[in-house]
């Protein structure tokens, strides 16, 4: 007969905050993408609450390359010990969406209409600090194309 391990009785906790997106948003059509960018990273703006929630680090943007640093953390995890795919494919997400908005002029926005991933191994809190570098690849009239490099 096989006995089982007790589950981990450690409970964590997490706490963030945020400022209200709509302070952003509304600077969108005041400045151009890689102003607006920079002026997160300056902290002249505040972080868009995504980047809160995750835990995302610093965003370095240039026109048509932005790279968005994170740590994996526990909190990151799915069932199975490693980060969650959908956190990867967030961070991969902002780093092609805002390579893209730092070419748009003021007025601006855009959205994704696509992400395409494959995740060849597991990200752990062993793994470090992931670095995302998200490159403008193809400009067309209506749509972009970005592609990603992690690290």
């Amino acid at each position: 007969m096989t006995q089982t391990q007790p589950a981990p009785t450690a409970t964590r906790t997490r706490t963030f905050s945020w400022s209200d997106p709509s302070l952003n948003s509304a600077q969108v059509g005041a400045m151009s993408g890689l102003e607006f960018l920079r002026a997160i990273t300056a902290g002249d703006l505040p972080k868009p609450p995504i980047s809160n929630m995750l835990g995302m680090g610093r965003i370095d943007a240039e026109e048509g390359q932005v790279v968005v640093h994170l740590e994996p953390e526990e909190y990151h995890y799915n069932p199975l010990g490693s980060m969650h795919g959908g956190v990867m494919a967030t961070l991969l997400d902002t780093a092609t969406g805002c390579a893209v908005h730092s070419t748009l002029p003021a007025g601006l926005g855009y959205t994704s209409i696509d992400l395409t991933t494959k995740f060849l191994r597991p990200v752990t809190v062993a793994s470090g600090q992931l670095r995302c570098v998200g490159t403008v690849v193809s400009r067309g009239r209506r749509t972009f194309a970005a592609s990603v490099v992690t690290s």
